[in-house]
């Protein structure tokens, strides 16, 4: 976690040390800043992409330090804000997705402040389908629907899930299986019921070879086409893999960038040794030194028991194909998804 500390008085300021300390502890980063007079407003803009910003001063001043910048909650940082003798500690902003209330319970706990959690489904003690998602890494292709799911579990519903991975654990109260009429779907498709909320897990692996100085441009239309005909939802794709050759190809660099995605490469020899039966190329072979470089390169950076999605699909100087890792969904809250 990256995150931002910002305090108003002497004694803010003394906290936000403890603070950063805290963060340091548990292997995360966190500058802590003093504001100055007509400063606030530039800080929380610089700030605002960080993974979590922390406010030592009133509810107010971190709302409207905060408006300014507010589009859509996915797009929203952790915000907590602690009064600057440590009593309470508040969670004001993106509390499931951005993960701030569970990192206000435990910046109270370190400080022994009082958290503050005021989300509806967490006064109530129901399940909070979007913290859980979060929590497990999955993606919310459709962040709109977590409205409608909540309101239904407060209301007592049962909400009806769809999941195409193998499912264990005990569900939590007012979560059933379904296969039709699904509520909410887990899935790395693009294809299900449009009104349900989808949520994604980055399994798939994006395997590349391409020509040298092959433009971004060129990269960014094969993906397209890619994800297309394997029918494969751009948030599943977990890294992009490739030989060691192409570890620094502009173009793939770029693409990567462009997607905020992991790129690994692989040496000829560690492509060649992955088992399977893979599209063969001669040429390929006598130039980089492994017969096939998109699928060797899918299969083996999806881990072990990972399995071709899509073959090699070549045009314009570049071949892709996809690769998913094995993948179990666990309800059980001292498991990991």
């Amino acid at each position: 976690m990256n995150a931002a500390v910002i305090a108003f008085s002497e004694k803010g300021y003394a906290l936000g040390k403890r603070l950063v300390t805290y963060f340091g502890q548990n292997g995360d980063t966190a500058r802590l800043t003093r504001c100055k007079p007509g400063g606030l407003e530039k800080w929380t803009g610089e700030h605002f992409q960080h993974d979590a910003l922390i406010f030592i001063g009133s509810c107010g001043i971190a709302v409207r330090a905060l408006a300014p910048f507010l589009t859509k909650k996915t797009n929203d940082p952790a915000v907590v804000v602690i009064d600057e003798l440590a009593a309470c500690a508040v969670s004001l902003l993106s509390g499931h997705i951005g993960g701030a209330n569970d990192l206000t319970v435990r910046l109270a706990r370190f400080i022994g402040a009082i958290p503050v959690i005021t989300t509806a489904t967490d006064v109530r003690g129901v399940f909070a389908i979007d913290a859980w998602a979060v929590m497990g890494g999955l993606k919310i292709a459709n962040p709109e629907r977590i409205k409608w799911i909540s309101a239904r579990l407060l209301a007592g519903e049962v909400i009806s899930i769809k999941s195409i991975f193998p499912v264990t654990g005990r569900l939590p109260k007012g979560l059933t299986l379904c296969d039709k009429g699904y509520d909410a779907l887990i899935t790395y498709r693009t294809r299900g019921r449009e009104e349900a909320l989808r949520l994604i897990p980055p399994i798939v692996t994006l395997g590349v070879g391409c020509k040298k100085d092959v433009a971004v441009e060129t990269i960014e239309r094969a993906f397209e086409l890619t994800l297309q005909k394997a029918g494969c939802h751009p948030l599943a794709i977990a890294h992009v893999c490739s030989i060691d050759q192409k570890a620094r190809e502009p173009g793939v660099l770029e693409f990567c960038r462009a997607h905020a995605l992991p790129y690994k490469t692989f040496s000829a020899q560690e492509l060649m040794a992955v088992p399977g039966i893979y599209a063969a190329s001669s040429f390929v072979k006598q130039v980089t030194g492994a017969d096939n470089v998109c699928e060797r390169s899918a299969v083996l950076g999806s881990g072990k028991g990972g399995r071709l999605l899509t073959g090699k699909d070549a045009g314009n100087g570049v071949t892709m194909a996809l690769a998913i890792a094995p993948y179990t969904i666990c309800f059980d809250e001292e498991e990991k998804i």
